[in-house]
Formats: C-alpha cells, sequence, structure tokens
C-alpha cells in the first residue's frame, strides 16, 4: 500500500510538472536574456538589441522589418511571435493589439516574454508569471527593456536609464549603450555568451534588401558585446570608406580625402581601408599618394600586390602602362 501511494504520488507530481512546465515545445530555443527595442523619433529608425547566455540568440529573439516595426521574443521563446507580429502591424493593429492575439491562444504565455514596437513608436511587452527571476521590463518614449533569469532586478532599469540619458547619439549606439549597462548590473545570471544589433529604416523603400542597415551577430564569445562593440566601430568605419568613395564618383577629392582618413584612423592596421584608398587615389591622378600607402600594405601582405597586378583586366585600376609598373614595383 505504501509503495502504490509513493508511485501514485510520483506519477501526480510527473503530471503536473509535464502539464505546467512542458507547455513549450522542445524546439523552441530557452532564450533567457535581456533586449532593448527602440526608436529614434528624428530618424525613423528602429532596433533590437539583445544579449543571452545562448548560442547564436540572434537567430531566435529579434524580428524586424522597415516600415513595419520589430519584435523581441525570449525567455522560453515562441519564434511564430515574429513573424506573426510583425503581420498583425502590417494588417493595422497596434502592438498591443498584437500582442493580446499572439498570447490568446498560446498554452506558454506565462513562460514568454515579448516585446512588440511599430514605426509609430508605440510599445506593447508581457512579462510571464512564470518567467524566471528576476525578470521584468520598463516601457519609455520610443523603447522598451525587458530581462528574464538575470542576476539582481537592477538590470531592466539600468537599460532604461542608461538609453534615456544617451539621447542625440545614434540609434545603434544607444542599443549597445543600454546593453553595456545592464551586463555592468550583472546581466544573465548564466553568464554571457551571443549578441545581435538590428536597425531597420522607419519607412521601406524600393530596395529593401537594404532597408535592414545593420545586422551585426556575435554566436559564441566570451565577451560578446565587446565583440558586439567592436563590429559597431568596424561598420562606422566602412561608412566613412563608402561616404569617400562617393565622394570620389562626385569628383570630391577633399572630401574623399577626409572621409578615407577617419576609416583608416579608426582601424589603423586594416589592409584593405588602405589598399582601396590608394587604388582610388591611384585612379584620380595621384600615384605617388598611391605608392605610399601600398608600400604599406604591400610590406605586410605581398599577395595585395599580385592583386593589384589583376585590377586592370577588370577595369578596376586605369593607368597607363609606365604608372602600372610603378605600383607594382613598389617595395
Amino acid at each position: 500500500m505504501k509503495n502504490a501511494l509513493y508511485i501514485l504520488t510520483f506519477f501526480l507530481i510527473v503530471t503536473h510538472f509535464s502539464a505546467q512546465a512542458q507547455v513549450y515545445k522542445k524546439d523552441e530555443p530557452l532564450a533567457h536574456t535581456y533586449s532593448i527595442v527602440a526608436r529614434d523619433a528624428k530618424t525613423g529608425e528602429m532596433a533590437v538589441g539583445v544579449q543571452s547566455h545562448w548560442f547564436s540568440v540572434g537567430t531566435a529573439v529579434p524580428w524586424v522589418e522597415a516600415g513595419v516595426g520589430v519584435v523581441a521574443t525570449q525567455s522560453f521563446v515562441n519564434k511564430s511571435f515574429g513573424l506573426r507580429g510583425l503581420e498583425l502591424l502590417k494588417a493595422g493593429k497596434s502592438p498591443q493589439e498584437a500582442l493580446d492575439i499572439l498570447l490568446a491562444d498560446d498554452e506558454g504565455r506565462e513562460v514568454r516574454q515579448v516585446s512588440i514596437m511599430d514605426v509609430q513608436g508605440r510599445v506593447a511587452t508581457h512579462t510571464g508569471k512564470q518567467c524566471i527571476r528576476y525578470a521584468g521590463h520598463t516601457i519609455g518614449k520610443d523603447f522598451s527593456v525587458q530581462a528574464n533569469m538575470m542576476l539582481t532586478d537592477k538590470v531592466w532599469p539600468a537599460m532604461a536609464k542608461a538609453f534615456e540619458t544617451s539621447a542625440g547619439k545614434p540609434l545603434a549606439e544607444r542599443v549597445l549603450i543600454a546593453m553595456q549597462a545592464a551586463e555592468r548590473e550583472g546581466g544573465d545570471i548564466r553568464g554571457k555568451q551571443s549578441a545581435v544589433l538590428m536597425v531597420v529604416r522607419g519607412k521601406a523603400t524600393d530596395a529593401p534588401w537594404d532597408d535592414k542597415t545593420i545586422d551585426l551577430r556575435v554566436d559564441d564569445h566570451e565577451k560578446p558585446l565587446d565583440e558586439l562593440a567592436r563590429l559597431l566601430k568596424v561598420y562606422r568605419a566602412y561608412e566613412h570608406m563608402n561616404n569617400g568613395d562617393l565622394a570620389v564618383e562626385k569628383g570630391e577629392m577633399e572630401k574623399a580625402m577626409e572621409e578615407y582618413g577617419k576609416a583608416e584612423t579608426m582601424f589603423p592596421d586594416n589592409l584593405e581601408m588602405k589598399y582601396w584608398h590608394a587604388i582610388t587615389l591611384a585612379n584620380n591622378g595621384d600615384v605617388n599618394g598611391a605608392i605610399k600607402l601600398l608600400k604599406e600594405v604591400y610590406k605586410k601582405d605581398k599577395n595585395w600586390k599580385e592583386l593589384t597586378d589583376r585590377l586592370p583586366e577588370v577595369g578596376l585600376l586605369t593607368l597607363s602602362p609606365q604608372d602600372l609598373q610603378k605600383v607594382l614595383k613598389v617595395q
């Protein structure tokens, strides 16, 4: 009789646990994390930033669409909330209406954490009652921060304060600053592994492939936010390179040199930047300036000289035979 009662008790415990804790599916990632959805009121840009002790969190939590909105779905993730949330916004639903619809028939609603923002900066956020503590969220003007399984309950308030006090900086940098504030308060109780930063335009264009202006991911790293910050700096440096190329096309050589100089100052050891700067100089008649840069590049990696020899045949280096030999003979 005693054994029978023990078996019955065990069965009831297992059944209760299964009913309460396994309402989410096995293919749903356990993205316990902190995130921010935000909008720049001046530019209309929208962003999502995420950090977690989970591999490749960027493939599960953030969902974005220019001219529509952004979604962060986390804790015990229901990935369908991303695409469905965006579709509901496109159908004219407010973020709160979209969130209510998503949660209405979701058996796992109490273990979900979801935030939805639209192009107007309206936000709706849900933190389920069974999200692992410390868990919570803060909604502010044009943003929401949310976190679960945090070391302390100071994480998301610190994120909110950091975002609000960084007004005036570019949106991507503000999102990163908010996540760095979370980490200073302890962040995820398990530590850190991956991070992501996405930014989209406030208005969709005729070139949707360009509407996501920033998409930086760190899938597995000891210090994912440090790496994300480095990648954002690289992105900004290449913006200067692109601006330099555009200035060259317009014949604004002084502007081009200024932009190239800014890029190289940010990453003085980047051979790619130096090399294409040199090639642009050569194509615009400043062969001596090009040679000065190419000398540094060739010294560090001789393969760049081989590349230079291949450029004329595809029209990317337009020099006289004499000047071509000058840039190829650089030692």
